[in-house]
């Protein structure tokens, strides 16, 4: 990739967007620390000029101090207006940490106060059907793993989907006093397996990245100097009280093989090439490939518009 290039590609596309598709003043972004926001903060303002970009740090009681301390880096770095706003009072009283505890309770009956959690995914690798596993450490620092049911699975997903939707509405309440729009951050690998939360983080006016693999938004961060803290921050869902992996939680493989995998297929590469590159035999990398395909299908609701039950011709989408 010509770096340079492609920040001229994108910066100039972002001004015309904002200019005449959205025509919006500037950029709102929330910037967890992670390596998307921060590489689409620093493209906006590329495009914009720091006085029309405005970020937000949203962290919640999950949430890892490190990315707050990270997305204040960036901020500073870039040089642009932010605040910080705890959604953790927000969520409590809609009942996200309620439910999501009640629905671990069923499995972890004396799961409480001082435990922890995340979800990780089994399965899909082997040539089976994946599940999910629920795992949780008890305040002596045990960990404990079982099987996630279907219902339990679905109502702590459910739940912890309400941290995405409440960051969106803040987002959305800084575009509409400013008049600005609202940057999404999603990869091309994110963006292409569903790995979003519909009208969470899948709610933006302008996608910048989504383009882009994530390996290459890493090197995008280099090539425009942004902090090493950044450079090198693994990628995490940040959403879980126990530390989680994107690829423990969603993706078959870590991120480097993922965007490796995800281009062969899109480039019609075989199965035996694609383990050859990985170092995988055959029938695993024809595993990958599947898993990329089914969650192509089953999330494609998830980038799908409100469904008209007649088109009303004289709106223009």
């Amino acid at each position: 990739m010509d770096m340079d290039a492609e920040i001229e590609k994108i910066t100039a596309r972002l001004r015309e967007i904002l200019a005449k598709t959205l025509r919006k003043r500037g950029l709102i972004i929330a910037m967890s620390g992670g390596i998307d926001s921060s590489v689409s903060a620093a493209l906006c303002v590329r495009a914009l000029g720091k006085k029309k970009v405005y970020g937000l740090l949203l962290p919640e009681q999950d949430s890892a101090d490190s990315s707050t301390s990270r997305g204040d880096i960036l901020a500073k770095h870039l040089g642009i207006d932010y605040e910080l706003f705890n959604i953790a009072p927000t969520l409590a009283a809609i009942g996200c940490y309620q439910q999501r505890d009640e629905a671990i309770r069923s499995v972890f009956p004396d799961y409480g106060d001082g435990w922890a959690n995340k979800i990780v995914i089994s399965g899909g690798l082997e040539g089976r059907v994946n599940h999910f596993m629920l795992v949780v450490r008890s305040p002596d620092g045990q960990m404990h793993e079982k099987r996630l049911p279907l219902t339990e699975y679905l109502k702590i997903v459910a739940a912890t989907n309400y941290k995405q939707r409440i960051r969106k509405t803040v987002e959305y309440f800084h575009a509409d006093r400013l008049n600005y729009a609202v940057v999404g951050t999603p990869n091309r690998l994110e963006y292409d397996q569903g790995f979003f939360v519909k009208n969470g983080d899948g709610s933006a006016d302008v996608k910048p990245i989504a383009h882009l693999y994530k390996t290459q938004v890493y090197a995008l961060a280099r090539h425009m100097g942004l902090p090493e803290e950044i450079c090198s921050a693994t990628p995490t869902t940040d959403t879980y009280s126990l530390d989680q992996g994107q690829d423990e939680f969603y993706f078959a493989l870590p991120y480097q093989q993922m965007d490796l995998a995800l281009y062969a297929l899109n480039n019609g590469y075989s199965a035996a090439e694609l383990g050859q590159a990985l170092g995988i035999d055959e029938q695993h990398a024809a595993h990958v490939y599947k898993d990329i395909e089914n969650k192509r299908s089953t999330t494609s609701y998830l980038h799908a518009a409100g469904v008209l039950v007649e088109n009303v011709p004289e709106i223009v989408k």
